[in-house]
């Protein structure tokens, strides 16, 4: 590939899957940065090994073998990402403790744009939205990876159970027998802690919903926050393994342990196919306010049913294309 119009031509060709890909990735391995290493490594192969491309398939199909085979080898290792609540029972709000795990115990956030291709059917669009939600992407990792894979490749993103066996290199019988393991599993875990049920885009009581949250958190008024949870309301805060249950128990947190959030600012960032914030807490040091954690929400029933911290801002808000220190407001109005 010498001829540079080709190559320009071929990184064009391959760079137009990367969202898909990443997406892909990102729900076979539960990580933003694992997914996006996938990826990276997935297009250096296939550009290593075009010239071998016969075209018996789709590019589409060959970059999804070699990111499968990719994910496969990462998978080897066994590491299963969580969320706090599959690993512990809920805490009590008097026995709270902040016991960090690492990293890679945890089922990481990923903004929209990274693994959400645009799509013009809204039903595709709705699919992969929910698809990558906190609740389905735990549920995903609980599968073994072939299964996972499987489940992805037919469910999510509708491949017929011919182009899977064929990318696994199995039988159509193998194929469909992992499908109705892998469903079955997902059933078994339906009822462990509902989904988010979002419009999208979002209607004018979910809409009504985040701007009465905006203003209770950034006024840390915890009667109107009270007001906004669902009774089984559940706060998460990786690293950490703690995690809390009602409006009783998350409110009196925030009061005690988490009092430096008081006077917060929050952004709107999408992530997970939901609604999220990136909060900026007051920076006593230097003015302003420091980036503090990402928040996803889960939304039922017109009340919020999970808040979901991710606490590390030295990865999250670069990968969300946010600052990690915002200006005190009358500087920025100057």
């Amino acid at each position: 590939m010498s001829d540079t119009a080709t190559t320009t031509d071929l990184d064009a060709t391959l760079e137009r899957y990367r969202v898909e890909l990443t997406g892909y990735c990102y729900r076979m391995l539960g990580s933003s940065f694992e997914a996006e290493d996938a990826v990276q490594d997935t297009l250096v192969r296939a550009w290593r090994s075009y010239d071998k491309f016969e075209g018996r398939s789709s590019v589409r199909s060959w970059l999804y073998r070699i990111a499968t085979n990719v994910c496969l080898d990462m998978l080897n290792a066994g590491n299963k990402r969580a969320r706090p609540m599959d690993l512990t029972e809920s805490t009590p709000l008097a026995r709270a403790a902040l016991s960090p795990r690492p990293d890679h115990t945890w089922l990481e956030p990923m903004p929209d744009a990274r693994v959400l291709p645009t799509v013009q059917d809204p039903a595709e669009a709705a699919v992969a939205k929910e698809s990558v939600r906190l609740a389905f992407m735990a549920a995903l990792q609980q599968l073994p990876p072939k299964q996972r894979a499987v489940l992805i490749l037919r469910e999510v993103l509708a491949w017929r159970a011919s182009e899977v066996a064929e990318l696994l290199g199995t039988s159509v019988a193998s194929v469909n027998s992992a499908l109705q393991r892998a469903r079955a599993t997902l059933a078994e875990r339906e009822q462990r802690g509902a989904d988010a049920a979002v419009s999208d885009p979002l209607d004018e009581e979910q809409q009504k919903l985040l701007e009465r949250y905006v203003a209770a958190f950034e006024g840390y008024d915890m009667t109107a926050l009270t007001a906004l949870l669902h009774e089984d309301a559940i706060m998460t805060m990786p690293p950490f393994d703690l995690w809390l249950t009602g409006p009783s128990d998350i409110t009196g947190f925030m009061t005690t342990l988490g009092a430096a959030c008081a006077n917060s600012r929050l952004l709107p960032v999408r992530a997970n196919g939901l609604p999220g914030f990136a909060q900026y807490k007051p920076d006593e040091e230097n003015g302003g306010y420091t980036a503090w954690a990402v928040q996803v929400l889960e939304i039922s029933d017109d009340r919020i049913t999970g808040f979901h911290c991710f606490l590390d801002t030295q990865r999250w808000f670069p990968l969300f294309g946010l600052p990690l220190h915002l200006e005190a407001e009358a500087d920025q109005v100057q």
